[in-house]
């Protein structure tokens, strides 16, 4: 009734569908030391820059290495700076590490700024919608 082939295919079917039921995270982009791009990249995942961009980015995250170098707007949910950017940076949380160079408008919720970092430029927090407040009904006035 029981064997060890039907439980070492049992075992193995429920760790299939376990595992089937997790996404495997996603390896980074990588724009190398030795490698310019001219032109813009737009992109869901995530971007580690190493070398040059010449162009607008727009990803998901964005980690931008000691050697990084960007020339043109920046937008994404997660901005992390060590290298320089020369333009807008819009996300949601940025970082701007102490080797970090930035020279543009920061649009963001969050800001954080090492000791070192370099920033010229305006820190613009996201505008959330303020919250409707439902008006209370004016009380009617009777007339005699």
């Amino acid at each position: 009734m029981f064997s060890k082939a039907t439980k070492a295919e049992k075992t193995t079917d429920a760790s299939l569908s376990a595992a089937g039921d997790r996404k495997a995270p996603k390896p980074a982009s990588l724009v190398s030391q030795d490698i310019t791009l001219e032109g813009g990249i737009v992109g869901e995942g995530e971007l580690h820059v190493d070398g040059v961009i010449r162009g607008d980015v727009r990803v998901g995250r964005l980690t931008l290495g000691d050697t990084g170098h960007i020339e043109g707007s920046v937008q994404a949910e997660t901005v992390d700076i060590r290298g320089r950017i020369i333009g807008t940076v819009t996300a949601k949380q940025v970082r701007l590490y102490g080797t970090a160079y930035v020279d543009g408008d920061i649009t963001h919720e969050q800001l954080s700024v090492e000791t070192g970092a370099f920033f010229q430029g305006r820190s613009l927090k996201f505008q959330r919608p303020a919250p409707v407040a439902l008006a209370a009904p004016e009380p009617e006035v009777q007339s005699a």
